[in-house]
């Protein structure tokens, strides 16, 4: 401590020298010293280092004030708190002073010291303090007439306001109070800053505060004393928007028809500013300006044509004057010289009515069939702009138009949208030829701004609608030419010419693209040479795609190829030999050249097998050995029948090599690269190569990583077939990895199709020795060995039906051995002796034999499922149900009689019988079903009023299933029975239908979707059960099929929300011995209705009244334990999906979320009391932290009171900490995985 005491009094004392560089060298060195974590002052050396700073301040040389100013940052945070508020103090007071340099670096300083002040969510009061300080001292500069006091004061003022406005609550009227009057100022530059502060503030402030100054600006507007302030209330108006939209939006009713009014001023400057302003309610206010979005699209097609100065050519005349763009350029650029006078102020109108344009197409995707009629020949019309800013606007726009016209992507999709979707392109597509029309003569401009606003338009163009541009190919190819020769062109304007173009190659047909070839390629192959490497990549990725239009592979082809194939091949063989070169290149120069061979390998005589060797020493190169294997696989790939022989004797061990890397692309990729050369060159391979790629497939197969494990046994059946020979090792090595994963819980999906296909080929080929029983004894082995260890060894449920699936798939190749097996099976079912799992396991491999086979000639099956029935394990009875349904598929004649008979005789197996009929619906054709469906049909009616739930939820599973074997009969037939009088029946229907609704496409959906409203009219029954299961039917069609409701939706949500709310009636106590329990038993229903809710939000969210919806959220946060934990949820994605919305109710909405986080269980709760409060405050924080992600949020008193209450209070501030941290990792880790 006494050595950096000495050091700063030495550099203090060099700091009074005579010698300004003493001065400076001393001060910068005070700086770095403060500046170090490290350091710490004594009371005597703060108090030196304060006076001496605030004395430099003063000094005369401007360096040294400079860096007295720097050093007030971090001196900040070394001094105690009265130490800073004298700074302050003085800097406030040295503000007023009358010598204009101390006034500069003594807000200089101001600025520095809030920019360091801690943030008001710490709750610290040393901010409170200066703020408090500061406001009352700025509010008197700014009253004062001196300028350049004001506009320092109020930049001030904007500083603190953005950064700690919530620590000046108390203080938000006087500063209204201050800032109103300085817009009126004479000064514009004061008006601006008055306008910036005003901005600041209305995140924060109060609702009194915020509707004082609204009513001011109003009133003002109204009284339109001078154009000037009337311009400048516009400006205010706007930036209060941008800043806080979600509570201008209220006024809007007031405030549009006064724009609206305005904009017919003849004043340039007003009109611009009452775009900016629509501009900012379109974008902030979605909701609230609904009603006035046509009053401002006709404002803004009206102005975006004005240009008043300026006579543009009529269009026949503009049709006729085709004049070469060279011959004009001179006579066009003075003709634009003499219109963009400074006096000429219409491009600023024309520019923010286009940009307003561009926010209501962004923002309203349900009226983009309307823009399509209206908005898009009027901006099409105004491609002819003069001035290059608007023009490149208007390019904006129209793209932001194309890009809401992509069509949406995902199985969501519902079938409405789809249609207003086609309807939308189509009407695109009628306007294509007048975008290429007004488009094309621009791309051979001098301008290159207009030439890439043209080229990033059509390149949307042609991504949203492949295949458009075919018919203008001729008239756009001069000017991709024009581009890519200029010398005058940009280096971006070459990438986005070449991008352009490989967009063209990419979606429209080769033969639309032949005639051209002759004149593209040879500008094409020049950028390939060019010095900038950005340029050469894009022309390499362009000739890969011109390769595949020089000479289809998919279908023959007339075109001649020939006369291209030395250019293309030269050149892209130069850039792949070049090892100097950007990473970029390389891979694009390996890419490319791998198409040419692909491609035109039959071409190149001699060159290839040189090149091949190429390949090889890229594929030895750690940096591009991945694109290389990918390339490999691609020649490898092709019809041609490349001649690789030359190159696999040394690749392949290469290949085999990588197999055993610690990266996943690369072994996935390889794995490809072997499975199809193995295919196609099996004649090629010697046994020592093949056996290099089979000792590193044993690791690759396990349950870490299921998609490796799947390519790795594919590859293994792909040598199983083509070279059986090879696999005479494989029952020591790959096969014991492969039966591991059979008796893995999480084998499923492409993996199990990949193993069954693998035992099919061994059998057929009996590779490795391994015939039918050897592999059913590998397969069983493990179930029986348990029951010899008295079942010490627990196989997972999942292993029984992957082992019964495989035995299945060896029987199909195998018939005749399979009769014995079925024999044996059911031998075990029979045995005593036979242990559970056993059981289990004969009943699943009977059932999937039995589907595919017929087991009709096993006489005894039928008594000995039928009498499993009775077996006292729960499992063992599930089994022999599911077996019974599945050999029944394969035997419909002779055993679904008999299920119906037993099914109607025999109550007490009625459970396991119906599930067994559920199998049998599930899985047989529909031809085969239709002559039993009318004895099912009325079977099942007979059980709809069962009064076990259980048994009518099958009942109603088998119907909805039985239902899409001929729905145009059976769903009427369903229809009438909702008029049943018994509340079973009908909620048996309601179920039914649920399990009509796939996320497939079927034939029932056009059915479904004319009948649907009548099976929610259910959400009105008298009977909670019925309600109950008419919310699982409607939020099962929301998720999977939401084109069904979004036509019911306005006739649905007032009955859908009214079932989220707590209804009394149904409350009731019930005596539990000395204690009283309380029973909801709406809560089900409750719970239904706001998971229909929250499904709602992804997939109707454009057609829910989104303030409607947060009331109903705001009631569900107060509600029981399970819903609250759900209305949390909702909370968090509500704020990221209408943050507006969000903020507008952010009051309403943090209070409960408040009391969650507050509430204490009584002492000497049970545990799972504690357990469920503390699950409670965790889900409420999640849903602080999603809130706190909106930027207005960390601006709101409300929140900004609630996150210093947490964080005042240790153990919510620690459960805070970690859900943040949570946040921000889980975030990382999404953007950081490996997705390859």
């Amino acid at each position: 401590m006494a050595s950096v005491s000495y050091h700063i009094s030495n550099l203090l004392e060099k700091m009074t020298s005579a010698d300004k560089d003493f001065r400076f060298m001393a001060t910068n060195d005070l700086m770095v010293e403060l500046q170090k974590d490290s350091i710490k002052l004594d009371e005597d050396s703060e108090n030196k280092v304060v006076t001496m700073l605030l004395k430099l301040l003063e000094d005369k040389n401007g360096e040294v004030q400079n860096l007295a100013v720097k050093c007030l940052g971090p001196l900040v945070g070394k001094v105690k708190d009265y130490q800073v508020e004298t700074i302050v103090d003085t800097l406030c007071t040295n503000m007023l002073s009358d010598k204009e340099q101390l006034r500069d670096s003594s807000s200089m300083g101001l600025k520095t010291v809030i920019a360091e002040l801690p943030p008001a969510s710490t709750g610290s009061t040393l901010t409170t303090n200066v703020c408090k300080k500061i406001t009352a001292q700025l509010t008197g500069a700014i009253s004062k007439q001196e300028v350049s006091v004001q506009l320092e004061a109020l930049d001030i003022l904007s500083d603190m306001l953005s950064r700690l406005s919530s620590t000046l609550i108390s203080f938000h009227s006087p500063i209204l109070s201050c800032l109103l009057p300085q817009l009126t100022s004479p000064r514009l530059a004061v008006r601006k800053r008055a306008i910036i502060a005003l901005s600041h503030l209305v995140p924060s402030c109060s609702a009194a505060i915020f509707t004082e100054l609204m009513k001011h600006l109003l009133t003002e507007l109204s009284r339109n004393e001078s154009t000037s302030t009337t311009r400048t209330y516009i400006q205010c108006l706007a930036a209060i928007s941008r800043q806080a939209g979600h509570r201008v939006g209220e006024h809007l009713e007031k405030i549009i028809p006064v724009l609206v009014k305005y904009c017919s001023v003849e004043d340039d400057e007003l009109r611009e500013y009452c775009f900016q302003a629509f501009e900012s309610f379109v974008r902030r206010c979605p909701k609230e300006m609904s009603p006035h979005i046509p009053t401002v699209i006709g404002l803004c097609l009206k102005y975006i044509t004005y240009d008043p100065n300026y006579n543009y050519d009529n269009d026949e005349e503009d049709d006729d004057n085709a004049m070469d763009t060279e011959s004009g350029d001179e006579e066009d650029e003075e003709t634009g010289d003499e219109y963009s006078d400074d006096d000429d102020m219409s491009w600023k109108v024309r520019r923010s009515s286009v940009k307003c344009l561009e926010a209501v197409v962004s923002t309203r995707h349900d009226m983009l069939q309307d823009f399509y009629k209206t908005v898009s020949p009027a901006l099409i019309a105004r491609f002819k702009e003069r001035e290059e800013n608007v023009k490149a606007d208007i390019f904006l726009a129209y793209m932001s138009l194309l890009k809401q016209t992509r069509p949406m992507q995902g199985w969501l999709q519902s079938s409405d949208i789809m249609g207003k979707e086609e309807s939308s392109l189509t009407m695109l597509k009628s306007q294509v030829p007048n975008v290429v029309k007004a488009l094309h003569k621009q791309l051979k401009e001098k301008s290159i701004k207009s030439r890439q606003g043209c080229l990033c338009l059509l390149t949307e163009l042609a991504n949203v609608l492949p295949g458009a541009l075919a018919d203008h190919i001729p008239a756009l190819i001069p000017g991709i030419v024009y581009s890519l020769t200029d010398k005058s062109s940009s280096s971006n304007m070459k990438i986005d010419s070449l991008s352009f173009l490989n967009v063209i190659l990419c979606n429209h047909p080769p033969e639309a693209l032949h005639p051209h070839i002759k004149v593209i390629l040879p500008p094409v192959v020049a950028c390939i040479g060019d010095p900038f490497y950005k340029i050469t990549s894009e022309a390499l990725l362009v000739t890969q795609q011109l390769v595949k239009v020089i000479r289809p592979l998919e279908k023959p082809s007339s075109f001649d190829s020939k006369p291209y194939v030395k250019d293309v091949f030269s050149s892209t063989l130069k850039r792949l030999k070049a090892a100097d070169i950007d990473q970029e290149v390389k891979e694009r120069a390996i890419s490319c050249m791998g198409q040419i061979i692909c491609n035109l390998g039959d071409q190149l005589g001699g060159e290839l097998q040189p090149t091949l060797k190429i390949f090889l020493e890229r594929l030895k190169n750690e940096i591009t050995r991945l694109t290389t294997v990918k390339t490999l696989t691609l020649i490898a790939g092709s019809s041609l029948k490349i001649d690789l022989k030359p190159v696999l004797a040394e690749g392949v061990p290469i290949l085999a090599s990588f197999l055993r890397k610690n990266h996943r692309a690369l072994k996935l990729m390889t794995l490809i690269a072997l499975d199809i050369i193995i295919k196609n060159y099996s004649d090629c391979l010697k046994p020592a190569m093949i056996e290099s790629v089979l000792s590193e497939i044993p690791s690759l197969i396990g349950e870490n990583d299921m998609h490796i494990s799947q390519v790795a046994i594919m590859l293994l059946s792909c040598l199983t077939k083509v070279c059986p020979s090879s696999l005479s090792k494989i029952s020591g090595s790959a096969l014991p990895e492969v039966f591991n994963l059979v008796h893995s819980p999480l084998l499923q999906g492409g993996a199990m199709n990949a193993i069954l296909d693998f035992f099919q080929a061994l059998v057929v080929t009996k590779a490795g020795n391994m015939g039918f029983n050897e592999l059913l004894k590998h397969l069983t082995g493990p179930f029986y060995g348990s029951q010899k260890s008295g079942g010490s060894n627990i196989i997972h449920r999942q292993s029984y039906y992957s082992v019964a699936k495989c035995v299945a798939a060896l029987s199909s190749t195998c018939p005749k051995e399979a009769i014995n097996m079925v024999n044996h099976f059911i031998q075990d079912v029979k045995n005593t002796k036979s242990s559970d799992s056993v059981r289990i396991l004969a009943f699943l491999c009977l059932a999937e034999v039995g589907r595919t086979m017929n087991l009709g000639g096993q006489k005894e099956l039928k008594t000995v499922i039928i009498e499993s029935f009775s077996s006292p394990n729960e499992e063992v009875k599930s089994a022999a149900s599911y077996a019974l349904g599945n050999i029944c598929v394969g035997n419909l004649n002779e055993y679904l009689p008999f299920m119906l008979s037993e099914i109607g005789s025999q109550p007490k197996r009625q459970y396991l019988l119906l599930h067994s009929l559920k199998e049998v619906i599930s899985s047989s054709s529909v031809e085969a079903l239709k002559p039993y469906v009318e004895d099912i049909w009325t079977l099942l009616f007979k059980h709809c009023e069962c009064s076990e739930e259980g048994t009518r939820n099958v009942v109603a599973e088998c119907l909805g299933k039985l239902t899409l074997v001929n729905p145009a009969q059976l769903l009427p037939r369903l229809k009438k029975q909702l008029t049943s009088g018994s509340p079973y029946t009908r909620s048996t229907i309601v179920t039914a239908i649920k399990f009509t609704i796939t996320d497939q496409l079927l034939p029932i959906d056009t059915l479904l979707k004319g009948c649907i409203g009548d099976f929610l009219k259910t959400l009105q029954d008298p009977d909670l059960n019925v309600r109950r299961v008419a919310l699982v039917m409607f939020n099962s069609a929301a998720h999977n099929k939401p084109s069904l409701i979004r036509d019911h939706l306005d006739s649905v949500l007032p009955h859908l929300y009214n079932e989220t709310k707590i209804r009394k009636d149904l409350i009731r106590e019930v005596e539990m011995g000395p204690f009283k329990h309380t029973v909801d038993d709406g809560l089900d229903v409750r719970k239904a209705a706001f998971e229909c809710m929250y499904t709602l939000l992804d997939s109707c969210l454009d057609q829910l009244d989104i303030f409607e919806y947060l009331n109903h959220v705001e009631d569900g946060l107060k509600d029981h334990y399970d819903i609250r934990m759900l209305t949390f949820i909702m909370l968090a994605r509500l704020s990221a999906m209408c943050p507006n919305a969000v903020m507008q109710r952010l009051d309403r909405l943090v209070e409960p979320l408040r009391a969650t986080c507050t509430t204490k269980v009584k002492a000497g709760s049970v545990k799972q009391e504690f357990e469920k409060q503390d699950e409670l405050k965790r889900s409420a924080m999640r849903a602080v932290a999603a809130l706190l992600t909106i930027a207005e949020a960390q601006k709101s008193s409300v929140m900004s009171d609630f996150t210093s209450q947490i964080r005042a209070n240790s153990e919510m501030a620690s459960i805070f900490e970690s859900i943040q941290k949570d946040t921000i990792s889980s975030t990382t880790a999404t953007e950081t995985m490996d997705t390859s």
